[in-house]
């Protein structure tokens, strides 16, 4: 495995130790893994395409994410094991986080809670993904709030001129 992509990955444990914002790869991460799916023999690539997807949804780069999304829900159904599913299951959910579908990346969540209830990484960024939900609600109340204000400041102007 290239230098640099074992250097990340190990970096990646602060994440779950502090802090709660994701790890975030870059394509020189994405192009080291994709060689190492080429390179390597077939008893490890199922290891190296883990790695790939990981590195995919972890991108900052929409179009990678996407991709990693896409490997990832092809690749769920051939899971060997609850381990591996399990960690199918939370990259996918990663995936959906950074594409802004929290509803989704939620419900993947606790399906993979369900096969692992004290899954560490699971349950961080569970509550990263509920934290968001909950601000977006807060913003869409606003949002709301201020639309029945101009609606109903509308209203008023539109009598006050009739009478």
């Amino acid at each position: 495995m290239d230098a640099k992509i074992g250097k990340f990955f190990e970096s990646v444990g602060s994440f779950f130790s502090s802090g709660d914002e994701l790890p975030v790869t870059d394509r020189d991460i994405i192009a080291g893994c994709e060689r190492e799916v080429v390179e390597e023999g077939a008893s490890v690539k199922s290891e190296s395409i883990m790695r790939l997807s990981w590195a995919l949804v972890h991108s900052k780069h929409p179009e990678d994410v996407q991709r990693g999304i896409a490997m990832l829900e092809a690749a769920l159904d051939n899971a060997t094991s609850p381990l591996e599913k399990r960690e199918k299951l939370y990259l996918l959910a990663v995936g959906h986080y950074r594409s802004g579908d929290y509803s989704r990346s939620r419900q993947l969540l606790e399906r993979s809670l369900e096969i692992a209830p004290d899954f560490r990484q699971a349950l961080a960024l569970k509550k990263i993904v509920e934290d968001q939900i909950a601000k977006d609600g807060v913003i869409g109340i606003g949002i709301a709030a201020t639309a029945v204000g101009v609606v109903v400041g509308g209203l008023a102007a539109a009598l006050a001129r009739k009478k």
